[in-house]
């Protein structure tokens, strides 16, 4: 599910370095943290939604590779945004 401009916009004051921060790995994996828990709601109730759930594959596989790039430049920033948005390894 897509999230709001506003909502998008809150995300990235809080988690970017400044105001229009958008493309900080940090931002992003936020960003697309936020997209995950919209598509895991959605197939709660819709669980033969298949179409939905590819796309939430390819998103959770988007973050794993933006977080495991930011572990293998900054293992302290990788534990901190893990931590921040409550990602589990």
């Amino acid at each position: 599910m897509t999230i709001s401009k506003e909502r998008k916009k809150e995300v990235v004051t809080e988690h970017g370095a400044t105001a229009n921060d958008t493309g900080s790995p940090e931002v992003q994996i936020a960003i697309l943290t936020e997209r995950i828990n919209g598509l895991t709601e959605h197939m709660r109730t819709h669980r033969k939604d298949y179409a939905s759930r590819r796309g939430l594959l390819g998103l959770v596989s988007r973050r794993r590779r933006l977080l495991d790039y930011v572990r293998a430049h900054d293992p302290q920033r990788y534990l901190d945004v893990i931590a921040k948005l409550g990602i589990r390894k």
